[in-house]
């Protein structure tokens, strides 16, 4: 565990170097996403900070990963952030055309033996012919992940189904957007007081207060939280994009 926290820490302030420089070379785009959650209304060992990254990468391949810092149980926000939880995703998309990827993700997070290793195929459903003009109409973009193979220290078949969406709003303002993730899990070996295929999700809406900051607020739901499944967070947001 203490290697695992200390290589999460050492991403972190390297990919900070990289933000504070403001150049990165060798990718085809991408994005540093900093949040900070002052403000948790009832899970107070729910996030407080979290850093997302996404890089276009040579040969159809791509980067996102995100990594969560987490306060102690019946801790303050912000007082002391030692759990996390971190996704790393390396995508390759099959053909230039083409609106699917092939898929690995790597979890790591808090703890011993509950790292795991994922397989399978994205399907980016604004990219796809026939629903590209919708998605563009209503400004949104979607995306379904099959995780279909997994690799743990667990004996249950497990398998996921990840969405990942946004929408903007020029109608509206240029300043205004909503993001957002469900996880669905099915196939978990669980205790009997949790449902048997747990969801998490969060939807953020975010308003562009002056450049590259951001007001935002998430409505959280984790349904691993037994008698507090959702939660509220409110914070503010600095976004790099390249």
């Amino acid at each position: 565990m203490i290697f695992k926290r200390y290589f999460v820490l050492g991403c972190v302030a390297f990919l900070s170097v990289l933000a504070s420089a403001g150049e990165v070379k060798n990718s085809g785009g991408g994005m540093l996403d900093f949040n900070f959650y002052p403000y948790l209304s009832k899970a107070e060992n729910d996030s407080v900070f979290s850093l997302n990254m996404a890089s276009g990468l040579p040969n159809r391949f791509s980067y996102f990963g995100f990594i969560n810092f987490y306060n102690q149980q019946n801790e303050n926000e912000l007082q002391d952030t030692v759990n996390f939880y971190s996704e790393l995703n390396l995508r390759w998309k099959v053909a230039e055309t083409s609106p699917l990827d092939l898929t690995l993700q790597q979890v790591m997070r808090s703890s011993e033996d509950n790292d795991r290793t994922r397989l399978g195929v994205r399907w980016r459903l604004n990219n796809t012919s026939h629903l590209e003009q919708f998605f563009q109409r209503i400004h949104a973009k979607w995306s379904i992940n099959l995780h279909a193979v997994q690799f743990d220290d667990t004996d249950a078949n497990e398998w996921q189904l990840e969405h990942a969406y946004s929408f903007s709003f020029p109608a509206i303002s240029k300043r205004l957007y909503v993001a957002g993730f469900i996880d669905h899990t099915f196939n978990e070996d669980l205790p009997p007081t949790f449902p048997s295929n747990p969801i998490v999700s969060e939807t953020q809406v975010g308003w562009r207060i002056v450049e590259n900051f951001y007001a935002i607020y998430e409505y959280r739901i984790n349904q691993y939280r037994i008698d507090s499944e959702v939660n509220h967070a409110v914070g503010v947001e600095y976004k790099m994009k390249w």
